[in-house]
């Protein structure tokens, strides 16, 4: 029964109540109608007026054999009805259950069209607005619409603070810096202060890193506004032309050897930040000169993409790896790379990832390194 749906359930309930009670009827029926038949019939003869004759009773009692098959008839034309009986009140019980339950399925419709919209937040104004009397169904849809009523208004202040904060937080930063680089241009500079105003660009570089892997993460968390059809051997090519000379620099060989199309819908931008995020993350935990990143994709019989990109490193322990994709967490130092980054790498690979639909997962290589998988659902063939 528990694995049975809940209209399938109350409809057998409700059969199996009528059943039961048909059942009762017919054996109270049977037993009262049984000894009815047992009892003997006395009929009295009256004579006419002025007969001499006395009046005659007779007695008579219903034989075994015709009891037994008056009671034999009554069972199984009982029965007959019984069960004719029964089937209808279970096709009437499934359709008043499916009238009962409707309710619940506007509520479970509602549901779907939000979880399944492609930006979350913006189905967040639906409302089931249920009406009827104020019974159990009704309270569990007002409390619904009251959720999320209140989602909806969170989302809000949080994209209008998003938006203020891309403003407020970055024109101040470029302000800074573009009086630091004035400042360093300037031919009567003295050392001193040119080596201290190349310092300030560096930690002004820093906290503008930060501020957009901020931003880009509440973004990725959020919304995806556009979503077109990308190949993600495309985008592993440029990101890998874009990272070469910075992996060149460290002595780290950057390839994709034979890559395959890979076609996804979704966010060129975002997935071009997973890309090159994941790509800087196997060149800033590196080892130096003889490292290595090599990046494929391919298209997965069960409707997916995947991107894989591998490097060496350092041996990363199993139990280390799920914290890796926490904000601002990192594992050691980076070997390669002077600008540190700011720990939010793998945080908007999984963001940008899990946006799209998909998921992405780490496993440490023998020898040092990591291998970080990111599927995502393949785009429908034209």
């Amino acid at each position: 029964m528990r694995r049975l749906p809940i209209r399938a359930r109350l409809t057998v309930l409700y059969g199996a109540l009528v059943f039961a009670a048909g059942v009762v009827i017919l054996a109270l029926t049977y037993v009262l109608l049984g000894q009815r038949l047992g009892v003997k019939v006395l009929a009295t003869y009256n004579r006419p007026p002025g007969s001499e004759l006395p009046n005659v009773t007779y007695g008579t009692e219903m034989s075994d054999q015709l009891r037994d098959a008056a009671l034999t008839n009554l069972l199984t034309q009982g029965g007959i009805a019984l069960a004719v009986v029964t089937a209808v009140a279970v096709a009437l019980g499934w359709l008043l259950a499916d009238r009962a339950l409707r309710p619940l399925h506007r509520i479970t419709e509602t549901a779907h069209r939000i979880a399944d919209a492609p930006v979350a937040d913006r189905s967040l104004h639906e409302r089931i607005a249920l009406t009827g009397p104020r019974d159990e169904i009704k309270v569990l849809a007002d409390a619904f619409d009251t959720m999320l009523e209140r989602l909806d208004r969170s989302f809000d202040v949080q994209r209008r603070f998003v938006a203020n904060a891309s403003h407020e937080l970055r024109t101040p930063l470029t302000l800074s810096r573009a009086v630091l680089e004035y400042t360093a241009h300037r031919e009567a500079v003295t050392p001193e202060v040119r080596q201290l105003t190349d310092l300030l660009l560096d930690i002004n570089a820093r906290h503008e890193r930060l501020i957009n892997g901020l931003l880009l993460l509440a973004r990725s968390e959020n919304e995806m506004v556009d979503q077109t059809l990308v190949d993600l051997a495309d985008v592993v090519e440029h990101t890998i032309g874009l990272l070469g000379p910075e992996a060149d620099k460290d002595g780290i060989t950057v390839g994709c050897p034979d890559p395959a199309e890979a076609f996804t819908l979704g966010d060129p931008v975002l997935l071009e930040r997973l890309v090159q995020n994941l790509v800087e993350n196997g060149i800033r935990h590196n080892t130096g000169d003889g490292g290595w990143v090599r990046a494929a994709c391919r298209t997965l019989p069960e409707g997916q993409v995947e991107l894989t990109v591998s490097n060496s490193g350092p041996v990363v322990p199993r139990y280390e790896i799920p914290g890796l994709f926490e904000p601002f967490r990192r594992f050691g130092r980076e070997r390669t790379s002077h600008a540190r980054g700011a720990g939010l790498g793998l945080s908007i690979v999984r963001s940008v990832a899990r946006a799209h639909g998909g998921d992405v997962t780490a496993d440490p290589r023998e020898g040092g390194g990591l291998t970080v998988r990111v599927t995502l659902p393949a785009a429908p063939p034209l």
